[in-house]
């Protein structure tokens, strides 16, 4: 397998929500594993010729990684200390707005209350009203209107 292509796959695991992940090709064996938004890499590999150079570069790939998770790490702390997330419940399409002719529910450095309607989530044709969990002022809005969101993704920074 190429370090690009292993690169690549460490990469999507590590933003997905899989904890573990095997691979096996050409006699290479390949588990990525992952704890606390951090991706292990362990590899076997059958080839005797190939096994020092996979190895180092499984060392390296795995050294590169620890770095990312540690800056995401530090991104996501700097982000709660200025204030609370608003995390979408699941799966769907956000709009900003009840209609689209209508306004926003709520726009940047506007005052909100605990419980008061930021957006809607659509999931199988359901809307689902996201609610606020905070009071405070909307410092940012993470997502455009009718764009695709995941579960757990943050959609607007509240302080």
């Amino acid at each position: 397998m190429e370090m690009e292509k292993m690169i690549e796959l460490i990469d999507a695991v590590s933003k997905s929500d899989l904890t573990g992940f095997k691979y096996e090709e050409d006699g290479i064996k390949l588990h990525l594993s992952k704890k606390e938004n951090t991706c292990y890499v362990t590899e076997n590999v059958s080839a005797p010729v190939n096994q020092a150079g996979m190895m180092t570069s499984a060392k390296s790939v795995n050294e590169m990684e620890k770095t990312d998770a540690e800056k995401k790490m530090v991104e996501e702390k700097e982000e709660a200390a200025a204030g609370n997330v608003v995390e979408s419940p699941l799966v769907g399409t956000f709009y900003a707005a009840p209609a689209e002719d209508a306004q926003a529910f709520v726009k940047v450095g506007d005052k909100v209350e605990k419980g008061q309607t930021l957006g809607i989530v659509e999931a199988m044709k359901l809307m689902n009203e996201i609610e606020s969990d905070y009071s405070g002022t909307v410092a940012e809005i993470l997502v455009h209107n009718q764009e695709g969101v995941e579960y757990g993704q943050p959609l607007f920074r509240i302080v």
